[in-house]
């Protein structure tokens, strides 16, 4: 009797075989609408396995990522594990205009994934505490003697050496980097500083360090690092979205793409200091200016960097506006509200032959101090007293033409152009005096609301001072809010609340101003942002070594019956719709004989005789 029979080689060895007498009776309809139904079924169900496996395995991809992330937040507070020999290093110097620190950073190495940056961590010592040096003074203060200026650093990096294995200082870059007091010297005492560090430093130290690791670095410079290390403590260049993520069309820099890329938003950063203020935060769309010389201003404060290591790919390309305020600080705009109240009360006095402020009891009220506080301003030989009538309105709208604000489109403080921002899909923290003001003695950091926090300022400003005092030895405040805090609270709060609101003109409304001291409980330097963007190159090397490891073990995984059981059902089902195909040519193979001969002519088909097994191999 004929069969015919089928095997297969793969995934697995086995064969079975039809008898020729079965044949017909698999032809007739009824069986016909049942295999056809049967392999509508087999297919639904494939695609609905498919469909379902992939999504949940996403889902929990996407749920593991979010739990390491928050894992690591809290990991990150442990001792760093030096024997780990996948453990790189790096140093960063800053060099500030009172002192230099030195920070060490560590992070393992890179998972070959280039849509990921390096995870970058402080290092902690055995006692978990940041691995971190400070030396005073400034390097500012050898400008006159260039030659110190190895011997002056040498300190710190003695130290970094100390918690870094020895075995991987070759391959630990150094960064110096200097900032505010660098940048007042004249250029030729900068680079003679400069020179020592370059020239002195590898002979003692053999970290990995070039004559591009020193450099003094501009105020936008320092501005882009600090949001990029503030954004990835945050999270923000993690692209792997979930559905609590708010996220933002981007019009890439540089990009030929005309669709937009939807990716996480980042969130800007205000900070204000004693001296100046800063405000630093994404620009999504392209930007467009109103006049010539506004573009040429505009383009200066504007940063496009790629913060991949793949220069061609555009999902870490940003576009970030950075401009600091020298003079808007809030002590800073307290000395230039005192220097004006001077010289005005001075020559009102000279002009009406009065003698306002010249005693404390012809003091001169003053809005911005808290109710009665008497002060006093100015040289010993040209006292000026005050007295506080704590009206906090009042004080308001008298620092607002210290904002100096011009009747110009798209400008803030001093006239300067500034990108406009959306404030319904936006989130920017608040640093240093922003926090202050709303915590120190207010206690309702965090959150900013306008209502709430107006409501407290005023509050604050129009009680007597003798009641704030006695509210101050009891405790109620900050543990490290002084005098100097309590006295010129209600200025600051009026001068936060100007440069935030007329300054750089958020709504009155805006719900996504966040005060903070700490990024999930550590402060977080611009030192971090800058190892960060400089390091972006060093995952090229494990990119490359991950592709090739990949590569030779891409087979292995994949044809493992045990790994991947997708590929055994496609191979099944690949067998399955190979018998469908055949036993329907044979179908057309029997009508086309039946129409051409007599059932005679053809015996075997009826009797199942005399036909030869038909080996078929898939």
């Amino acid at each position: 009797m004929g069969r015919i029979s089928f095997s297969c080689l793969f995934p697995a060895s086995w064969h079975f075989s039809l008898s020729s007498q079965v044949l017909p009776r698999l032809l007739v309809p009824f069986f016909r609408q049942l295999l056809l139904i049967g392999f509508v079924i087999c297919l639904i169900g494939l695609v609905y396995l498919l469909f379902v496996s992939g999504k949940g395995h996403a889902s929990w991809i996407r749920e593991d990522n979010h739990f390491h992330r928050h894992l690591a937040r809290v990991t990150d507070v442990d001792a760093t594990d030096t024997s780990n020999p996948n453990l790189n290093f790096g140093l960063v110097v800053d060099c500030g205009s009172s002192g230099s620190r030195v920070f060490v950073y560590c992070w393992p190495r890179h998972n070959g994934n280039p849509h990921e940056l390096l995870d970058i961590k402080q290092m902690r010592d055995q006692h978990r505490k940041p691995v971190v040096m400070k030396i005073k003074p400034g390097i500012a203060e050898l400008a006159k003697t260039p030659e110190k200026a190895s011997d002056y650093i040498s300190p710190l990096l003695s130290f970094a050496a100390l918690h870094i294995p020895k075995n991987k200082h070759q391959e630990t870059p150094l960064y110096i980097l200097c900032t505010a007091g660098m940048r007042i010297l004249p250029d030729s005492q900068q680079e003679a500083l400069l020179e020592d560090l370059r020239t002195d430093i590898p002979v003692h130290f053999n970290f990995l360090f070039s004559d591009s690791h020193v450099e003094v670095i501009s105020g936008k410079q320092e501005g882009v690092y600090a949001w990029i290390g503030i954004n990835f403590v945050l999270g923000r260049f993690d692209h792997v979205t979930t559905d609590q993520d708010d996220i933002v069309e981007v019009n890439v820099p540089g990009s030929d793409q005309q669709e937009a890329l939807t990716r996480k938003r980042t969130a800007g950063v205000l900070d204000m200091g004693g001296v100046s203020t800063q405000i630093a935060y994404e620009v999504p769309k392209t930007v467009s200016f109103a006049s010539p010389l506004q573009e040429e201003v505009g383009k200066n404060l504007l940063a496009e960097f790629n913060l991949g290591c793949d220069a061609h790919r555009t999902e870490h390309v940003y576009r970030v506006y950075v401009s600091t305020f020298l003079g808007f600080g809030g002590n800073a705009a307290r000395q230039r509200y005192e220097e004006n109240l001077r010289r005005n009360i001075s020559a009102q006095n000279m002009l009406l032959g009065q003698h306002v402020g010249e005693t404390a009891d012809s003091a001169l009220l003053d809005p911005c101090l808290p109710a009665d506080l008497q002060d006093e301003i100015g040289p010993s030989t040209q006292k000026l007293h005050l007295r506080g009538t704590g009206d906090f309105d009042q004080c308001r709208q008298i620092l607002q033409p210290y904002l100096n604000r011009t009747n110009e489109t798209q400008t803030s403080l001093n006239g300067i152009y500034q990108p406009p921002i959306d404030y319904n899909n936006s989130q920017f923290y608040g640093f240093s005096e922003f926090y202050y003001c709303m915590e120190d003695v207010l206690r309702m950091g965090g959150d900013y609301n306008t209502s709430s926090y107006g409501h407290a300022a005023k509050s604050y400003c129009a009680t007597q001072w003798k009641t704030l005092r006695q509210r101050f030895d009891s405790g109620s405040f900050a543990s490290h809010a002084d005098l100097h805090r309590l006295k010129y609270q209600c200025f600051k709060s009026a001068w936060m609340y100007e440069v935030l609101h007329s300054g750089f003109s958020f709504p009155t409304n805006y719900k996504n101003l966040k005060t903070a001291l700490l990024v999930y409980d550590k402060e977080v330097q611009w030192t971090l942002g800058a190892i960060l963007y400089r390091t972006r190159f060093l995952p090229l090397r494990d990119i490359q070594q991950e592709t090739l490891k990949g590569f030779h073990s891409h087979w292995r995984h994949s044809f493992s019956f045990v790994n991947n059981h997708y590929l055994f059902l496609a191979c099944f089902f690949v067998v399955f719709l190979s018998i469908m195909l055949y036993l329907l040519r044979l179908r057309r193979i029997h009508r086309r004989t039946a129409q051409r001969y007599s059932p005679s002519s053809v015996p075997w088909l009826e009797g199942g005789l005399g036909s030869p097994t038909i080996p078929i191999n898939l």
